[in-house]
């Protein structure tokens, strides 16, 4: 299977050629220690063949407390091989093996057998089994691997943490740029990334800087042009109104009717797109108290005309004081375009109840109606320029709500829209959260309009 994430290629990798490495290094660490081992008990038994040969030792069967694996057995070459020597456990051997080490047959396993021969011609043998020399040496040579085996998942561990450290500032940066809004396209950072990665990360801010153009430029083609259109469409609403005294059939009026309600959704829409290239910046450093709960109350006065006609409940149901650092109008056209878009959509006899709270730190407008709410699919794309969504109602130009989210960032706060179930059975909930200015108010009490 095809590992997809680098750091598990990498660690793959180390990992296939440290085991491997360490496995040849084990075997042959394994056959050196066994074969030296092998060396040093044909050593032993030279060296006690030269005792035999000198003193006349001789295995004797009542000896205790010696390891079977280290008894050496000492014989006395004699002409007849099938005599045995009282007490002895076997056969003797032949009187005709060579002089020196040798591997022979007894009692049908291999000895390892040294032959001396004294000056007076007389001949003795040490020997012992291969199955416990081979063992003794097997042995010594585990215990010469078992650091080599306690290394090498040591190893691995090691590794594993190099890798993950290596590899955390991608992380790091993936993070970063996780963490960025969809509309800020500041440069990311360059310190302390190592000098392999930056090459990388240069060519994203490189991107990052062509993406932040061109949205400069498509900000300012759109406030140039919206900008443009407001002298002709000024002039064209002038000449309707003109006509609108003279004396028109009742057809002519229908249609002069059309043309103004044309006229002014034109109007609206160059006014919208004013807004929403100019709260598309950047929030500014220095911006002026505001009071929050007085721009509101303000907005929702000049909106209950319109509500009233349209048979709507409209009023507060809590208002706490919230002093901002914001721009007067930025706050005003948040808080109109929230309230026109709940009056469109909310039917006769609804009801559309204002919140304004105020506390650890931020001030929370909520504002909930008692219409039909937002589909779940148009839920994910409502805050997209344009997008009027399956219900579009009345003159909307689908940028009410992209310029509120671009206010909200702007101001260093959040909106959140959901689908809430009221009294009357389906209703929208919307929650606008905006950091309070460092002078912080108490509450007004509540009151409703």
């Amino acid at each position: 299977m095809l590992i997809s994430s680098l750091r598990g290629r990498l660690f793959a990798g180390l990992t296939v050629f440290i085991v491997g490495t360490g496995l040849a290094a084990g075997y042959l660490a394994f056959r050196w220690a066994f074969d030296e081992a092998i060396e040093l008990q044909d050593s032993v038994l030279l060296q006690v063949a030269s005792l035999a040969a000198k003193n006349r030792l001789t295995d004797h069967p009542g000896d205790t407390g010696v390891d079977e694996e280290a008894r050496l057995v000492v014989d006395e070459l004699t002409p007849r091989p099938d005599e045995a020597a009282p007490g002895a456990r076997h056969p003797r051997l032949p009187s005709d093996l060579p002089e020196g080490l040798q591997t022979v047959a007894r009692a049908g396993e291999q000895w390892r057998i040294f032959v001396r021969t004294r000056s007076d011609g007389t001949r003795v043998a040490v020997g012992q089994p291969t199955a416990n020399r081979d063992e003794v040496a097997q042995d010594s040579a585990l215990r010469t691997i078992v650091p080599l085996g306690i290394l090498i998942p040591a190893l691995m561990l090691l590794i594993g943490i190099v890798v993950d450290r290596s590899l955390r500032p991608l992380s790091r940066l993936a993070e970063t740029l996780d963490a960025k809004q969809t509309d800020h396209l500041e440069r990311l950072p360059t310190a302390g990334i190592p000098k392999e990665l930056l090459p990388f990360v240069e060519s994203i801010n490189r991107l990052l800087d062509r993406i932040a153009t061109m949205f400069d430029r498509q900000g300012r083609f759109i406030a140039d042009a919206a900008h443009e259109l407001r002298s002709p469409i000024t002039a064209l609403s002038v000449q309707a109104d003109n006509l609108d005294r003279s004396m028109l059939s009742d057809d002519g009026r229908q249609r002069m009717d059309t043309l103004r309600s044309g006229i002014r959704r034109t109007a609206h829409l160059l006014e919208q797109l004013l807004a929403f290239a100019r709260y598309d910046q950047a929030r500014s450093a220095a911006l002026p108290e505001q009071s929050l709960d007085r721009i509101v109350k303000e907005v929702v006065a000049d909106l209950l005309p319109e509500a009233r006609r349209s048979g709507i409940d409209l009023g507060f149901t809590h208002v706490d004081a919230a002093t901002l650092r914001a721009e007067p109008l930025a706050l005003a056209m948040l808080a109109r375009n929230l309230l026109d878009n709940a009056i469109r959509y909310t039917p006769e006899g609804g009801t559309i109840d204002v919140s304004l709270q105020s506390g650890n730190g931020v001030a929370v407008l909520r504002i909930v109606d008692s219409g039909p709410g937002i589909s779940r699919q148009d839920m994910e794309r409502i805050f997209e320029p344009f997008f009027r969504g399956g219900r579009p109602s009345g003159d909307g130009t689908g940028l009410g709500l992209s310029i509120v989210r671009r206010i909200v960032e702007s101001h260093g706060g959040t909106i959140e829209l959901d689908n809430a179930v009221d009294r009357t059975g389906s209703g929208l909930t919307v929650r606008v959260t905006l950091p309070l200015a460092d002078r912080r108010p108490g509450p007004a009490g509540p009151g409703r309009a």
